[in-house]
């Protein structure tokens, strides 16, 4: 905390700008039509996923992430992504593992909640191969609201007189109203993220049970939105209700059925977190050799995310996991 009457001037790098006329203007040639957007991960991937991209993971920490299109992001070999890491725990340990991130806005990263922290995601950050700036959860994920709201940024006043300011983007600023100092905490527009979600149509109308944390900004903050789900269903089962669709379709470039995709992590009232494998992941960290070839056989000695799950026992695995999810119907 600061010392009386000490002030503090932000050293983080801004790696995205909160210009939000250029945001409206990519927005409005956005195609709005009712299309078929379904596609395979591979085709999304290298369809909106570019080199030095912005990229945004939804869910959060190993719930309801998008394990195939990480995935599919390192065996494509995509490199210099930027990362929004709110609470980004095994969606960064596979992008690093990946070498393909050079900056991050970080809120939480490397640790895997209790699990422990990831080895080759501290080496990677403790090398200075990725650029840093700190936010903490809830201004990350204001960035996204702002974004979403269409303003470039929102007052607030968490992390003031903290370290989490001083190594953030933010700026002070005066209430125009009370006087009182706030912290201005700018937009954030990712190039492309991606959520897992339960169910989707084709055209990209999505629904998640239960939380769905800071998804429902993100998807509006994100210039390009690959949808991965569980399953694809009618746009008559989506409009039965209504009400739950968070994502509409005109937020979404592509639509990818990829059943068990948040595996090895949970979805809830789907299936629990394979732990064991979490586990795997955390020991083969530890020697640089083992994690290579451990990445060898597992991503880039697959050709997709359905063959990796069979490496890990496939249906069988998933049945037990699925017994194992608490919140499962």
């Amino acid at each position: 905390m600061l010392e009386s009457g000490e002030s503090i001037v932000p050293q983080g790098e801004l790696f995205s700008s909160p210009d939000v006329e250029a945001a409206r203007a990519f927005f409005a040639q956005k195609s709005r039509a009712l299309i078929d957007k379904r596609m395979t991960v591979r085709e999304a991937v290298s369809r909106f996923v570019h080199d030095g991209a912005y990229f945004a993971s939804g869910g959060f920490g190993g719930v309801r992430i998008s394990t195939a299109v990480l995935h599919e992001i390192v065996r494509q070999r995509k490199t210099r992504l930027g990362l929004s890491g709110h609470t980004a725990t095994h969606d960064f340990q596979i992008l690093v593992a990946g070498k393909c991130i050079d900056r991050c806005d970080i809120a939480y990263v490397v640790g895997l909640e209790r699990r422990g922290l990831s080895p080759n995601a501290r080496r990677y950050l403790e090398s200075g191969a990725v650029r840093m700036t700190e936010w903490s959860n809830a201004t990350l994920g204001w960035r996204y609201k702002a974004a979403a709201m269409g303003l470039p940024f929102l007052p607030a006043r968490s992390v003031l007189g903290t370290d989490v300011f001083r190594y953030s983007a933010a700026k002070e600023m005066t209430c125009p109203f009370t006087g009182q100092k706030l912290l201005a905490i700018p937009a954030l527009f990712p190039d492309v993220g991606v959520i897992h979600v339960h169910r989707a149509d084709q055209y990209g109308n999505s629904q998640v049970d239960g939380i769905d944390i800071a998804d429902h900004d993100m998807a509006r903050a994100c210039k390009r939105l690959i949808v991965t789900t569980e399953r694809i269903v009618s746009t008559e089962e989506i409009r039965a209700n209504p009400s739950r669709t968070s994502i509409p379709y005109w937020l979404v470039d592509a639509v990818c059925e990829v059943r068990y995709g948040s595996y090895p992590g949970n979805m809830p009232y789907e299936y629990y977190s394979d732990e064991d494998h979490l586990a795997e992941w955390l020991e083969v960290e530890k020697d640089e050799a083992g994690l290579q070839a451990f990445l060898d056989k597992y991503i880039f000695g697959t050709r997709d995310f359905q063959e990796y799950l069979e490496l890990k026992g496939g249906e069988t695995r998933m049945g037990e996991l699925g017994e194992m999810e608490p919140l499962k119907r």
